[in-house]
């Protein structure tokens, strides 16, 4: 399955803040929770891997 999302980029005076929005069927498909924590994994340039901290039921 693949989606197309953006990253965004929030600058304020004394800080920046990247966001990635994942798209509600990614959303749905992974089962995400409201404030589960996540882990990216740098594989390389091209790629990255989520992985959820906790563990499902």
């Amino acid at each position: 399955m693949g989606c197309k999302t953006r990253i965004q980029l929030i600058e304020r005076k004394n800080s920046k803040q990247w966001y990635v929005n994942f798209p509600m069927a990614i959303a749905r498909a992974i089962g995400f929770e409201k404030s589960e924590e996540f882990e990216w994994i740098i594989i390389d340039k091209n790629k990255m891997m989520l992985r959820r901290l906790k563990k499902s039921r």
